[in-house]
């Protein structure tokens, strides 16, 4: 059986932690800055690591 390719787009948006977790990066950053608090952008700088549910289907666009 032939290897699994990872998804291209999938490696980009994603980052696999050393435990094994997934991180991803928050939206509504793009554009419409000026609306939004010091705070808020602050906030959505930080990567979160992605809910247990969508683990599975991350571990098969990753081929992990």
């Amino acid at each position: 059986m032939p290897k699994m390719k990872t998804h291209s787009s999938a490696k980009k948006r994603f980052k696999v932690t050393g435990t094994g977790k997934v991180k991803r990066n928050r939206a509504r950053m793009r554009h419409l800055m000026r609306k939004k608090t010091t705070k808020a952008k602050r906030h959505l700088r930080d990567a979160v690591v992605t809910h247990t549910a969508d683990h599975a289907r991350l571990e098969r666009l990753l081929a992990i």
